[in-house]
């Protein structure tokens, strides 16, 4: 009996529910969708804890936004590897114009797997003071914006 090396698990993050897809190890390995879980802390760290204890390692990869990056923290503190995608560096085929949760995560399982994923990077934070806009370019819009304004009054 051979031994478990670890899956790739893809999850596709929402507000209310994530789905999870699961691609086995080797170039013949399954893909297949685990479902849609709920996507409160509790719920994931059940889903973590079952699929680790049937397959032992974890590699997961989420989606970058407001909640994959809280997903990254949790995996990260349950001891299981994971990485971050922006969602526009995924590739897409031409024909592939429908964009579904369940397709979005049987996909991140894939690249995963296959060792292409694009990983999100977090833009650093600027030091210091705020973008200054150019004075020429204020002076040209509140120039148009008067006209316009003048124009839409009849004046």
């Amino acid at each position: 009996m051979e031994e478990d090396t670890g899956i790739f698990v893809g999850i596709d993050v929402a507000k209310l529910r994530n789905a999870v897809a699961v691609a086995e190890p080797g170039r013949d390995g399954e893909v297949r969708y685990y479902g849609e879980v709920d996507a409160s802390e509790v719920s994931m760290r059940q889903l973590f804890k079952k699929l680790a204890s049937r397959h032992g390692k974890l590699t997961v990869c989420c989606e970058a936004g407001p909640t994959g990056y809280g997903l990254h923290r949790l995996t990260i503190e349950l001891g299981h590897e994971c990485m971050v995608v922006a969602p526009s560096l995924i590739p897409r085929k031409a024909r592939d114009r429908i964009k579904t949760n369940r397709r979005d995560a049987l996909a991140l399982a894939r690249l995963l797997r296959a060792g292409d994923t694009p990983r999100g990077q977090r833009r650093p934070k600027r030091l210091g003071r705020g973008h200054q806009p150019d004075p020429h370019a204020t002076a040209c819009r509140t120039r148009r914006q008067a006209g316009a304004y003048r124009t839409n009054h009849s004046r």
